[in-house]
């Protein structure tokens, strides 16, 4: 780390760095005999993981690596599963959904797999979730809800939470209903019966030996709370979580504002200090209505990565994460071409200017090789025109606008062209419509074509912009982006479009001609 990184570091106004700064604060002499700096993140493995989870463990590994910027303190990061909760409801994506719901209750943990590969429910999703979080490099510590309850790990924090029994309801009570504070507990016992985590009133018996009793199908039942014989309620396990695990730092969304204050002060009232916090904005639908699982509204990770590479999701992860974002398919385009502007502007900035620049969080200021001659829109337009299209014949193209165009020479250019077409086959097409030329633009047209016809063949992208603007400033139009707009619709069949210029030199002035021609007459 040098001097100088570290020095813009403590004054950058870049958010992780602002986020990393907290923990400074927090400890500016390092945690009590070296310990690391413990960053969390939590998991639901009721269902699958998602385009949140990944958010916000790219988020966390931003703030974890500016720390390590500002700090040569060591650090964790623990990816929790609370694996230990019970089985609400039946998910729609799974198979054998009638046999899942013979264990509605249990824990996830001790559910069989409807997928046949692994032990239980939960062990198939958290082994999704580790191969999820393998797949894109994150360095995290795997951590079990299950292995954690029943191993003893949380047994101290458990019989704090016995302890500070009344303390904890205390806090928790005043948030509930009339009929739900009549039978709330913290504590939820697993039943030695059923198998399932009940929800029901539980008796102190003796806080020091873990044990409580409650009423299980009619019977009055002693048992302890240790070895994995109960869990906690999730609000009072996320506090218990933070005391026991000593967490400096999670992150969540803005609709756990209030469950977050809530944990915080449990883990006050276990001993604990609450963790540092950003509180995000969460990703709304196209129609700006919040993103739900069960509605499936959303965009998932995998819809992303059909149509997108990888840094692109994560640019617009990093993008002001205190501000609601639609997320849909038509942010894609956008998210990967100011990805590589960013990229393209890194290599000559200061490092004050680089340390706010996305792209030195998406890879913790180490790029790859690599540059982008051409935008993916510029590629989408492209594409649009050229109709059913393959790899090769898309090169052929760009021979016309890149020098020494080829997969070997550009493989970043050949993997976006992949997702060209697949964007393009799949949202682009299906809504091209070109309309004929009107009025003025007739005209407009004509003198294109015979400008462009006079044009010498090395006539550059810039030459042939400037004949753009020059008819339309000249022209009959009200306004230039009249002239602009009347382009995409004729000739792309878009209402929006790229500099054409750029885009005329790219598919060739002889095709781009021969578009014209049809144009004039449709």
């Amino acid at each position: 780390m040098t001097e100088e990184l570290r020095t813009a570091a403590l004054v950058s106004k870049a958010w992780p760095y602002e986020e990393a700064r907290k923990l400074l604060k927090r400890w500016p002499e390092g945690k009590p005999g070296g310990e690391a700096i413990i960053f969390e993140t939590g998991y639901g493995p009721s269902g699958l993981p998602h385009i949140g989870t990944f958010n916000e463990v790219l988020r966390t590994t931003m703030v974890r690596n500016a720390f390590a910027a500002l700090s040569d303190q060591p650090t964790r990061l623990i990816a929790f599963s609370d694996d230990m909760d019970g089985l609400r409801k039946v998910p729609d994506n799974v198979p054998n959904g009638d046999m899942l719901r013979a264990h509605l209750g249990k824990p996830l943990s001790r559910i069989p797999d409807p997928f046949g590969t692994h032990e239980s429910f939960a062990a198939h999703n958290n082994a999704r979730l580790c191969a999820f979080l393998d797949r894109y490099g994150f360095d995290y510590e795997f951590a079990s809800s299950t292995e954690y309850y029943a191993s003893g790990r949380f047994d101290d924090a458990l019989k704090g939470v016995l302890r500070h029994y009344d303390a904890i309801m205390a806090v928790m009570l005043p948030t509930l209903g009339g009929e739900r504070r009549a039978t709330y507990s913290p504590v939820l016992p697993v039943s030695p019966t059923s198998g399932i985590v009940l929800q029901v009133p539980v008796e102190v018996v003796d806080a020091e030996a873990g044990i409580i009793a409650f009423e299980d199908e009619g019977q009055r039942i002693e048992q302890s709370i240790l070895g994995g014989k109960a869990k906690l309620q999730w609000k009072p396990d996320w506090g218990m979580r933070w005391a026991a695990l000593g967490v400096d730092y999670e992150m969540h969304g803005k609709d756990l504002i209030d469950s977050s204050a809530l944990g915080g002060r449990i883990c006050q009232i276990l001993g604990g200090r609450k963790p540092e916090t950003l509180v995000y904005e969460l990703f709304l639908d196209e129609k700006g209505e919040k993103i739900s699982k069960s509605k499936g509204n959303g965009l998932s990770l995998d819809d992303w990565l059909t149509y997108g590479p990888e840094e692109s999701v994560a640019f617009y992860a990093y993008r002001e994460p205190k501000k609601a974002k639609q997320l849909h398919m038509g942010v894609i385009p956008r998210a990967v071409d100011e990805y590589w502007q960013f990229r393209g502007n890194y290599a000559g900035q200061a490092v004050k200017e680089r340390l706010g620049n996305p792209v030195h969080h998406i890879h913790n200021g180490v790029l790859p090789p690599g540059e982008m001659p051409v935008t993916f829109g510029l590629l989408l337009n492209l594409v649009g025109v050229m109709g059913e299209a393959s790899k090769e014949q898309v090169w052929g193209y760009l021979s016309n606008y890149v020098a020494d165009a080829s997969a070997e020479r550009y493989p970043e250019l050949d993997r976006l062209i992949g997702y060209a077409l697949a964007y393009h086959r799949d949202f682009v097409a299906p809504t091209l419509q070109r309309r004929a030329p009107e009025g003025v633009e007739v005209a407009a047209l004509q003198r294109l074509d015979a400008e462009l016809a006079a044009l010498p063949a090395d006539a550059s992208a810039e030459d042939i912009q400037n004949i753009v603007y020059e008819i339309g400033k000249t022209g009959a139009f009200a306004e230039l982006r009249d002239w602009f707009r009347a382009l995409y619709e004729t000739l792309l069949g878009s209402s929006q479009g790229p500099r054409m210029g750029s885009f005329i030199r790219l598919y060739g002035v002889p095709n781009s001609r021969r578009l014209i021609a049809e144009a004039l007459t449709r």
